[in-house]
């Protein structure tokens, strides 16, 4: 099991901040974790619909869509964010 997070419009559009998932083992990477989170309803699919802006971090840093998620523990998912 994988505790994913949810931040922002993300966890609004979803509809819960967080969860624990059973990822299939071809999810491997960020960018199929977000196209797997996509097929499992309606509001994720709203929610990632624009998923190149989404940001992810596994275990607290902040990775490119490419990398690996194997062996994470936590991955958080979140919008850009902006401040200054």
């Amino acid at each position: 099991m994988t505790k994913l997070v949810y931040f922002a419009w993300v966890r609004e559009r979803i509809g819960k901040g967080e969860e624990e998932i059973d990822l299939p083992a071809s999810v491997r990477t960020g960018g199929d974790l977000l196209a797997y989170l996509k097929t499992l309803g309606e509001d994720y699919a709203h929610a990632l619909e624009h998923e190149k802006v989404i940001r992810i971090a596994i275990n607290q840093e902040h990775v490119e869509h490419d990398e690996s998620i194997l062996g994470a523990r936590e991955i958080a998912l979140f919008p850009p964010m902006t401040g200054g």
